[in-house]
């Protein structure tokens, strides 16, 4: 009686562990799935995939531009903000380019070199945008990346997505996946000694 009530404890066990690793390689498929569709895109448009060395040239604090994501509303003139400008000479071509923070800066305003997220407290973004161009003017050589095919004529300062992210976007999705994978497996092997061993 005792015996059978082992086995069938076991049994649960095993089965209760098949199911959270079969649930663990199921979630790994869908994070690599999210993965996929969401940040590789992003990765492989990006064209700014060359690191070289940028020597400011110029930052200067231009007239104010407003929020491109307030664009078509009533209260667009609530929330400009300085547009600065920053021209760079690209060490890899000798040419003066302007530098933008992002590829997404580029985006959402050419015309400025930084865009700030938030824009609730005007104070706040100015006080912000003098602390960046006073830090170009200070620090006047630092890495940024261009683009060696020739497409973009700009430089950006850092990428959204650099090869770095990608590989830690994808470490978490590989390890669940491995060990559900592990866990799978030493179920089965739980379960083949198991038979090995009554037919014994």
């Amino acid at each position: 009686m005792l015996g059978k009530k082992l086995v069938t404890a076991q049994k649960r066990g095993e089965t209760r562990a098949l199911c959270l690793g079969l649930g663990m390689v199921a979630c790994s498929m869908m994070m690599y799935f999210f993965i996929g569709i969401t940040i590789v895109p992003f990765y492989t448009k990006s064209v700014w995939t060359t690191e070289t060395v940028c020597k400011v040239l110029k930052a200067s604090i231009k007239n104010k531009a407003f929020c491109p994501n307030s664009e078509g509303s009533e209260d667009e003139e609530i929330f400009p903000y300085p547009c600065l400008q920053v021209w760079v000479n690209l060490t890899a071509s000798g040419q003066e380019v302007m530098l933008y923070q992002t590829e997404d800066t580029l985006e959402r305003n050419p015309k400025c070199s930084y865009v700030p997220d938030k824009l609730e407290n005007s104070k706040e973004v100015k006080a912000r945008i003098e602390t960046i161009a006073s830090n170009f003017k200070k620090y006047q050589t630092f890495p940024c990346y261009y683009d060696p095919g020739g497409t973009q004529t700009n430089v950006i300062l850092s990428r959204l997505y650099p090869s770095k992210g990608l590989l830690f976007a994808f470490l978490w999705p590989t390890l669940m996946f491995t060990g559900g994978c592990l866990i799978i497996v030493l179920v089965k092997i739980s379960q083949y000694v198991s038979v090995l061993s009554a037919w014994q």
